[in-house]
């Protein structure tokens, strides 16, 4: 492929952990916007499953989608504060390969604009693990639309130039 030939877009197959002590598949909002975003812009929903804010049980789930060679990205939303219960980051971190330390960089840069110094409330990581994405986002739906339109939309699009996560998919690589 030339540099100036237009790529296809390629659809991914992303599952969404929604992490609350308190949040059901109908008060989900933020999961349910993801569910939905990803799905817009023509990717696959694999999967939505909501658990309560536990290492564990996050380890748990996750481990189970890095294991499924058709799971190509996880998102997940929820547990990314300073409370006592917010363990996402603690449950994720150790099911890294790599980290992606620019996600969470470039995240609260782009959400003080809308919330200020708040965002170093913030924890959001992101990573590969088993040659799948793995992305954390804070559980408001404002954070996640945040995550999604000014991040992940693009990075997991294929056709975005100069470069994008989709390319770097051994999957998808070895398609080219």
């Amino acid at each position: 492929m030339t540099a100036t030939a237009k790529r296809e877009f390629i659809p991914l197959f992303i599952a969404i952990l929604t992490i609350s002590d308190t949040r059901d598949p109908q008060t989900d909002k933020s999961g349910n916007y993801l569910a939905e975003a990803i799905q817009q812009a023509g990717h696959h929903l694999s999967d939505k499953v909501i658990v309560k804010d536990n290492v564990y049980s996050i380890r748990a789930q996750i481990s189970q989608w890095i294991a499924k060679p058709d799971i190509q990205v996880i998102i997940t939303t929820g547990g990314t504060g300073f409370s006592q219960r917010d363990v996402t980051p603690e449950a994720i971190r150790v099911l890294l390969d790599k980290e992606i330390p620019g996600f969470g960089e470039y995240f609260r840069t782009v959400s003080m604009q809308q919330i200020g110094t708040s965002t170093i409330q913030s924890r959001a990581l992101a990573g590969t693990a088993n040659n799948t994405y793995l992305f954390s986002l804070p559980g408001s739906v404002n954070a996640c639309k945040t995550g999604w339109q000014n991040i992940l939309q693009q990075q997991l699009d294929y056709t975005h130039k100069p470069c994008n996560f989709v390319e770097l998919l051994p999957a998808i690589t070895s398609q080219s």
